[in-house]
C-alpha cells in the first residue's frame, strides 16, 4: 500500500490482514475481494483506500474514484454490502473517532461520496452517517434496496423447516418423493461443475452474467479457503439447476442461483435449495443464511428476517462542485419524490 492510500492497477496490496467489519464478517469484507474488483476493472478511474486512526483503532474504507472529486464504495452487483473495516481492539468510542478521522481526511480530496449497499445490521449505516456528519459532510441517507436473511435463533434444521410455509414444504415433499431430480453437493471448485452452472445460467431467465470471469475467480479463491459450497441438480443426467454459496463466520451466503426454464415442473431449484439449507445448517452449523440483495418474493419462503439496505450520499460543503448535486438530492426528499 502506498503511503497516501492510492492504488495503481498494478499495485493492489489490499487492506491489512487483520481488518474486520463491525458486524459478522462476509466475503465482501476481505482485501482479496477488493483486489479482485480492481483487477477486473471496477475501480473506476482509480482505487483509493481511505483510512483514519484513533488510539489503537484504525478504520479503512475501500473506494473507487469515479471522476473529478467524486468517489464511491468499491463494490459491484455481486457485493452484498460495503462498510468500514477496522483494525485494533473493538472499542466503540475509538472506532467512531477513527471513522470520523477517515472522513475528515477524505474531504481533502473528494467533493462527493456515494456508498451503496450499506447494511443496517448492528447499526452500520447509522455509524457511517454519524461519522460523516461529524466530519463536516452534508449527508443524505435513504433506504434503497432490500436484504433477506435467516436467523436460526438456536433452531435445528427440522425446527426451522417446520416454520416454513406449507406450500413450500409440500412442494419439496412431493417432488422429492418422485425421485426425478438428482442432487450433487460440492465443497471444492470443480471446472466441469462450474461449466454446468454457466450453461444453466445461459439457458435461464436471468440476464447476461455481469462478469463471469470475476465470478469464477471468486469461486476458485473461496474453494481454496474452504468456504465454497455448490449444488447441481440433474434430470436424466442433464444439469438443470445450480447454486453457488459460501460459508464464513457462522453465515452461509447465497451468491448465485439459476435453473433451466423448461425444468420448472420438477422444481429442481427448490429441491436444490432445500438440500443446501440442510447441509449448511446441519453440517456447517451456521447461525445465519444471507440471501443477499433484492426483494424477490420467493426469498420470504426461506427467510425470517428482512432489513433495508441504505444509500448514503455525502457532499463536501467546502467544494463548490458539490453544492448543485446536494441541492438536487435534498430537494427530491423535500418534494417527497423519494
Amino acid at each position: 500500500m502506498q503511503g497516501n492510500g492510492e492504488h495503481r492497477a498494478n499495485d493492489m496490496a489490499g487492506l491489512p490482514a487483520d481488518a474486520r467489519a463491525a458486524a459478522p464478517a462476509s466475503p465482501f469484507d476481505r482485501a482479496a475481494w477488493f483486489d479482485l474488483l480492481a483487477a477486473h476493472g471496477f475501480a473506476g478511474e482509480g482505487r483509493f483506500d481511505a483510512h483514519g486512526e484513533a488510539g489503537s483503532v484504525a478504520a479503512w474504507l475501500p473506494l473507487r474514484r469515479d471522476h473529478a472529486g467524486q468517489y464511491s464504495g468499491l463494490a459491484n452487483w455481486y457485493s452484498f454490502s460495503i462498510r468500514p473495516l477496522f483494525t485494533g481492539p473493538a472499542h466503540p468510542g475509538e472506532r467512531g473517532a477513527a471513522l470520523r478521522k477517515l472522513f475528515v481526511r477524505l474531504r481533502g480530496r473528494a467533493a462527493r461520496l456515494t456508498l451503496y449497499p450499506v447494511p443496517e445490521i448492528e447499526g452500520v449505516h447509522e455509524e457511517v452517517r454519524i461519522a460523516l456528519r461529524k466530519a463536516g459532510w452534508w449527508v443524505k441517507a435513504v433506504p434503497a434496496g432490500d436484504r433477506h436473511w435467516l436467523d436460526l435463533e438456536g433452531m435445528t434444521h427440522d425446527q426451522w423447516w417446520e416454520s416454513r410455509p406449507g406450500a413450500l414444504k409440500n412442494t419439496v415433499r412431493r417432488k422429492a418423493k418422485k425421485g426425478v431430480v438428482d442432487i450433487q453437493l460440492l465443497t471444492t471448485f470443480d471446472p466441469g461443475s462450474w461449466a454446468a452452472y454457466e450453461s444453466i445460467y445461459a439457458a435461464s431467465w436471468k440476464p447476461e452474467e455481469g462478469d463471469p470471469a470475476l465470478l469464477r475467480a471468486f469461486a476458485q479463491a473461496e474453494s481454496g479457503r474452504g468456504t465454497f459450497r455448490m449444488g447441481i441438480a440433474r434430470i436424466d443426467g442433464i444439469p438443470v439447476a445450480a447454486q453457488f454459496w459460501t460459508v464464513e463466520d457462522g453465515t452461509a451466503f447465497i451468491h448465485k442461483l439459476a435453473h433451466v426454464e423448461d425444468s420448472l415442473k420438477a422444481s429442481p431449484g427448490t429441491l436444490l435449495s432445500a438440500a443446501l439449507f440442510r447441509h449448511v445448517i446441519e453440517t456447517d452449523r451456521v447461525k445465519r443464511v444471507d440471501f443477499g440483495t433484492g426483494n424477490d418474493a420467493y426469498k420470504r419462503d426461506w427467510m425470517n428476517r428482512h432489513e433495508p439496505l441504505w444509500r448514503l450520499e455525502a457532499f463536501n460543503p467546502a467544494r463548490i462542485a458539490a453544492w448543485g448535486p446536494a441541492i438536487k438530492a435534498f430537494a427530491r426528499s423535500w418534494l417527497g419524490r423519494e
